[in-house]
């Protein structure tokens, strides 16, 4: 049930913002919905769709709440309302027609309003639209939780305070906005990506619904190279999803993985996407990230695995997108080319940024242990425990210090 309320979500919120134009009445709203499907729908049974049934709920739990605040708030005229006169059926029409459809899109526009800074624009989608908590924003960020809280109630603030109207904006102030939503739904692909043992079947809608986000968003920008760019590369990342863990939920090295289980109708579709946006000859980041996730799709073993044309990819998208995490993943590549010294040089130029990043030192470590550096190795696998986000990555660097303990006893 609680992936059904996950996946009804973005339709629910979005249909309760233009009933209501209040983003937090509209989150209230679906809450208090949520809450009576959780009593009512395990005794009843589901209704036959979930979102009409939860904007219908949530629709009138709204509307009481704004006649309770009467007193203190006028209450809007009734045609500013939706008709409460109407049931599931009707509902279920009207989020079948493409203004619900285009509701969503409408909604995250919203929350990246220009008049936001990028990064609340960013969290406020994350939150608003996708529903995650305001931990695994933070996390997404590398923040803490306070500051994140502070940056999505200022800009829930910011959007009320300008009355940002609920309509899809003209082509100009859609083009500025797209960079901002593109963002947002790959950081809720990432979000959902990362996700191991009990935690990834949790998760694992997200990625769905950042993919199903970028096709609603490339209908709408069929021209866009960056948007075919960001969905082929979440496609061909998520082609990999079956063999990334094992069946205890270890973490499975792409090196290491099953590439029988590799989805190769999601390859497919990926590499066609990135063929088409290449084509239009204005390149961008999202598709160097595809091209990099494609020449390890392409790679049948391996071995086969052209780790320079990767490095060279990195390359460029450090000029794109300069960023110690780009520097790090250029680092794999180069230790691959030039071997594990030449790419601890690389990365030991980052400790300062990156002090505080899981796979900064789990790579050193794994780059020392690979130079008979075992002493330093275990140091920085112990700090990359220490910093893990699950229990999987945890579990994955102990197998290291394993390899380590088993190395000094053969030696001894």
């Amino acid at each position: 049930m609680g992936l059904t309320l996950t996946g009804a979500r973005p339709r629910a919120v979005a249909a309760l913002y233009r009933y209501f134009r209040d983003i937090d009445l509209a989150e209230e709203a679906f809450q208090e919905a949520c809450l009576r499907a959780l009593k009512s729908w395990p005794r009843n049974g589901p209704p036959r769709d979930p979102a009409a049934w939860l904007i219908l709920v949530g629709r009138n739990t709204g509307i009481d709440t704004l006649r309770r605040r009467a007193r203190q708030t006028v209450l809007p005229d009734e045609d500013q309302l939706s008709d409460t006169g109407d049931a599931e059926t009707n509902i279920a029409e009207q989020i079948d027609d493409s203004q619900y459809r285009d509701d969503i899109l409408r909604l995250l526009f919203v929350c990246c309003h220009p008049g936001l800074p990028a990064t609340q624009q960013i969290a406020l989608a994350l939150r608003i639209v996708s529903g995650l908590t305001v931990r695994q924003i933070a996390r997404a960020f590398l923040v803490g939780e306070a500051a994140m809280e502070q940056r999505i109630t200022r800009a829930k603030r910011r959007i009320a305070e300008a009355g940002v109207a609920f309509d899809t904006p003209d082509a100009v102030a859609r083009a500025e906005r797209l960079g901002a939503v593109a963002a947002m739904i790959y950081l809720v692909f990432n979000e959902g990506y990362s996700g191991a043992g009990e935690a990834r079947d949790e998760r694992q809608p997200l990625t769905s619904e950042a993919i199903r986000l970028a096709r609603l968003l490339l209908g709408l920008f069929p021209a866009e190279p960056e948007i075919m760019g960001l969905l082929a590369l979440m496609l061909l990342q998520e082609s990999r999803a079956a063999a990334r863990f094992d069946s205890e939920g270890s973490v499975v090295l792409l090196d290491d993985q099953d590439r029988t289980l590799w989805d190769r109708t999601k390859i497919a579709e990926g590499l066609a996407l990135l063929d088409k946006a290449i084509r239009h000859s204005r390149p961008g980041a999202y598709q160097v990230q595809a091209a990099i996730a494609a020449t390890h799709a392409r790679a049948e073993r391996p071995e086969d695995t052209d780790w320079r044309g990767i490095e060279l990819l990195y390359r460029t998208l450090e000029q794109m997108q300069p960023s110690p995490v780009v520097t790090l993943n250029r680092a794999v590549a180069v230790s691959r080319t030039d071997g594990p010294e030449a790419g601890l040089a690389l990365v030991d130029t980052l400790g300062a940024q990156l002090d505080s990043y899981f796979h900064f030192h789990g790579f050193r470590g794994w780059l020392l242990m690979e130079l008979g550096r075992d002493g330093e190795a275990r140091k920085a696998f112990d700090r990359a425990i220490a910093l893990a986000n699950t229990a999987a990555e945890a579990a994955h660097i102990r197998q290291h210090l394993d390899t380590i303990a088993g190395r000094t006893t053969r030696a001894s």
